[in-house]
């Protein structure tokens, strides 16, 4: 079989080829997410907040879809690199596979937990049914987004990120275009309000999902698929998979477990100190998605040069990312802090919402550039089976330092200084990051040969 691109293309357009269409895929999800919200919160500043309070159990869905994605990637990119064929089809099978198993899973929570999820964040009856409402149709509803990340992902191991950048991008545009038709009932459908958005975004997820099967099947020729193999999966390839997943899984749901923690302490000021979260939350994704694409392009490319043992090509592929998400995060820094009051306009605010939402973005985005470096040398944690490494920097950033400063911040009784948290946390990130890919480059890549 011919080398593939990721062993012999330069590495620059090597990056370039792999991360720009995840970059453009993940710019137009951050648009939806925005877009979405921009909606919602035409309906009502309690609609915003409902959403945001329902987040901690969406982004819990993604996590198990995108860490197991991880361990899939890293297992496939590497066994390509290694050319141990067998082992890459046996890890894309087993990959479709999880992803039915985890649909199950969020299926019975949807149908169990919404409820008291939403209960201990607020006593707002308006807000707790809008909850509801849109937490228990994307729980319940969860095909779509494990099958669209586990194709995705697939695409992703074989250098593929064009095509993965078409489904992505496919079924975000349709959630765009559905978004204000079904929550306002435009043309010939009801008027759904909060429900319509979430509709929205389960039917976009099943698009792209089933784009994703049809492209894995007629393109990714490097992967073979077998409705035997997904049913007679191999224990030691799951155990596999789950060594590098379950660590990126309990790296990325510590972000729901900090979002909720974050709710709770807001809350204490007002239900608009957590619309003004829920803002800032997705305005940064318009900067954080691009370097995760960025990110998710790196990972294949660093996993497949060390199966192939080539040193060189791991070190300029490193350095590379570095300086593009570096770039990526300035930027980000400076639109937050000159177009505060523009970007917050966005989303129908009230005054209140505007005096505690400008120095809150301003606030938070100094350490967008910091976390750059941070997301870029976890590549090589996920991409050397190391993601342990990835969970402690992550639990050690938003459990162990942003939690307990952000409550402590909060008993000033000035909102202004709970979001110094986060420059706070990721200066301690960024410091426990350099350790540890120190340790990980000495022990995986000083150990090759230099070519």
């Amino acid at each position: 079989m011919q080398e593939n691109k990721m062993g012999v293309m330069p590495v620059k357009k090597l990056i370039v080829n792999m991360s720009v269409p995840m970059m453009i895929s993940m710019l137009v999800q951050a648009l939806y997410n925005v877009v979405d919200s921009v909606f919602v919160a035409m309906l009502s500043e309690n609609a915003l907040t409902a959403v945001t309070l329902a987040f901690p159990l969406q982004n819990l869905m993604i996590a198990v879809g995108a860490g197991t994605g991880v361990g899939v990637n890293a297992m496939l990119s590497r066994a390509l690199g290694e050319k141990k064929y067998e082992r890459s089809d046996k890890a894309a099978n087993t990959a479709i596979l999880l992803a039915i198993m985890s649909t199950i899973v969020f299926l019975i929570l949807g149908l169990t937990i919404t409820k008291p999820f939403i209960n201990t964040q607020t006593t707002d009856p308006e807000i707790r049914q809008l909850g509801y409402t849109y937490l228990g149709i994307v729980m319940t509803i969860g095909i779509g987004i494990f099958m669209q990340v586990t194709f995705e992902r697939l695409l992703q191991s074989t250098g593929r990120t064009n095509l993965s950048m078409i489904s992505q991008m496919t079924g975000a545009i349709f959630n765009i275009i559905f978004d204000p038709i079904l929550i306002f009932g435009l043309g010939p459908f009801p008027k759904m309000g909060v429900a319509g958005a979430a509709y929205a975004t389960v039917c976009g997820q099943c698009v792209a999902a089933c784009l994703g099967l049809y492209l894995n099947l007629r393109h990714n020729h490097e992967l073979h698929f077998s409705l035997k193999k997904v049913l007679h999966p191999e224990a030691k390839i799951i155990g596999k998979i789950y060594a590098v997943g379950v660590p990126s899984i309990l790296m990325m749901a510590i972000g729901s477990v900090m979002t909720y923690c974050m709710n709770m302490i807001l809350k204490a000021f007002s239900s608009t100190a957590i619309a003004v979260f829920g803002a800032y939350f997705k305005l940064q994704s318009f900067f954080f998605m691009p370097v995760f694409g960025l990110n998710n392009g790196l990972i294949p490319v660093l996993a497949y040069n060390l199966g192939a043992r080539k040193r060189s090509r791991i070190d300029e592929a490193l350095k590379f990312a570095l300086e593009l998400a570096v770039c990526i995060m300035l930027c980000g820094t400076i639109v937050l802090e000159i177009f505060p009051t523009q970007l917050l306009s966005l989303f129908s605010p009230s005054k209140d919402m505007l005096r505690m939402g400008i120095p809150a973005l301003r606030t938070i985005a100094i350490h967008f550039p910091i976390a750059a470096c941070g997301i870029i040398m976890s590549s090589i944690f996920q991409a050397f089976s190391r993601s342990i490494y990835s969970l402690f920097v992550s639990l050690g950033r938003q459990l162990v330092i942003l939690i307990p400063v952000a409550w402590l911040l909060a008993q000033t009784g000035n909102v202004n200084n709970v979001w110094w948290c986060y420059p706070i946390a990721e200066v301690v990130s960024f410091i426990l990051s350099l350790i540890f890919f120190k340790k990980v480059y000495r022990e995986e890549v000083k150990t090759l040969d230099l070519h």
